[in-house]
């Protein structure tokens, strides 16, 4: 129990309207993974009608995009496109609402180093900068966690030492 309240507690900044701040990039961030880029490959209740994903399915052609990256994702092709579109669309959603910050952070920097090497390397820098935006905030965050703006501080708030 212990390690999950020390994964769980953020960091908190001296003044309330520094959190604030620094929550906007996440609620946007995580906004923007979830409804834009995991949405249309994973099925949520918000994904496009005419994908025609049922809830947590993946889009039939993101598995096969996935082995082409060869190596262990030619293995498991089914598993890694799952995971992939999991962490941008239930990531995001985790983001967003600042619950499990650190673990979501995880997910997604493992998931947009995967679409920049694996992806996006061959189309230059400027294909890779939306993969990288992603990262940055992830890694961000993974350090940080929620802010006093988030579910993990309503949860850890009693072990808060400010």
């Amino acid at each position: 129990m212990k390690l999950i309240t020390k994964i769980t507690q953020p960091i908190l900044l001296q003044k309330w309207w520094q959190d604030a701040f620094l929550a906007l990039p996440r609620i946007i961030c995580g906004y923007l993974l979830t409804v834009e880029f995991g949405a249309p490959k994973f099925g949520l209740p918000w994904s496009p009608l005419d994908n025609n994903l049922n809830l947590f399915e993946v889009a039939f052609w993101f598995p096969n995009d996935v082995a082409e990256y060869g190596g262990i994702f030619a293995l498991f092709p089914a598993f890694f496109a799952w995971m992939g579109a999991f962490s941008e669309g239930i990531g995001g959603i985790l983001l967003l609402l600042g619950f499990q910050t650190r673990i979501a952070s995880f997910l997604i920097i493992c998931t947009m180093l995967v679409a920049m090497f694996m992806q996006q390397w061959q189309q230059g820098m400027w294909n890779m900068l939306p993969a990288m935006g992603f990262l940055w905030i992830g890694m961000f965050y993974f350090i940080l966690g929620s802010g006093r703006f988030g579910i993990d501080y309503l949860l850890t708030k009693k072990t808060q030492k400010s």
